[in-house]
């Protein structure tokens, strides 16, 4: 199971030129189709007297939902050539948006292409690419008297603490890798209930113990 992705760490602008036409490329981490819109309303207000505002987005861990628009450009000389700088360097939960001002020169099909092409790969060359691992987080609450065996059992299996609550009763929130989840959590299992790890998958329920999972992320 896949559990990586590569994406951009933070929003990156480019620049390209062409018969006095300017493109400017805006490119940002997303995490939803709603976020991107936000986004690109953002850059709309930012740059209200553009001719056009084309873009392309990815989404998904396999990078299977996508959508690509040419905002009035000829069809498939916008949206597509700015997807596939996405697609060139590999990201993913990314979408990125090229401002058009027209220079009062008509580019023809070849030439839009190429500019939005650039202008993407100029940002995206500048942009601070990073990998992230998909986690699972998970909520832990449990009696004060397991204590030591849940504070041992994570240390044990370098299980990553998140949050902590200690109030009436404990507890945290822990973040695993998604590719080991199941086996680190049948672990601390058999940790906190002091029973060899053949013994968890009979274990009905821990008194005084129990794990929910909040997301993936």
């Amino acid at each position: 199971m896949k559990d990586e992705y590569k994406t951009l760490k933070e929003p990156c602008l480019g620049e390209f030129r062409d018969r006095g036409s300017k493109f400017l490329a805006y490119g940002f981490p997303i995490r939803s189709e709603e976020e991107f819109q936000e986004r690109l309303a953002e850059v709309k207000k930012e740059h209200v007297k553009a001719r056009h505002h084309c873009y392309a987005w990815r989404l998904g861990l396999d990078g299977n939902a996508f959508r690509a628009n040419d905002d009035g450009e000829p069809s498939g000389t916008a949206g597509r050539p700015i997807l596939g700088q996405i697609d060139s360097f590999e990201l993913t939960y990314v979408g990125i948006v090229v401002v058009r001002y027209f220079g009062g020169t008509l580019l023809g099909t070849s030439g839009l292409i190429n500019a939005y092409r650039q202008s993407a790969a100029d940002a995206l060359s500048q942009a601070a690419v990073i990998t992230r691992i998909v986690e699972n987080t998970y909520r832990i609450n449990f009696d004060y008297a397991l204590m030591s065996r849940v504070m041992n059992g994570l240390s044990q299996l370098e299980i990553n603490i998140v949050a902590q609550d200690f109030s009436e009763s404990a507890g945290l929130e822990i973040a695993i890798r998604q590719t080991e989840s199941e086996a680190k959590l049948r672990q601390l299992k058999a940790v906190v209930a002091d029973v060899y790890l053949e013994e968890v998958d009979g274990l009905e329920a821990i008194p005084g113990f129990e794990i929910l999972h909040i997301e993936t992320r």
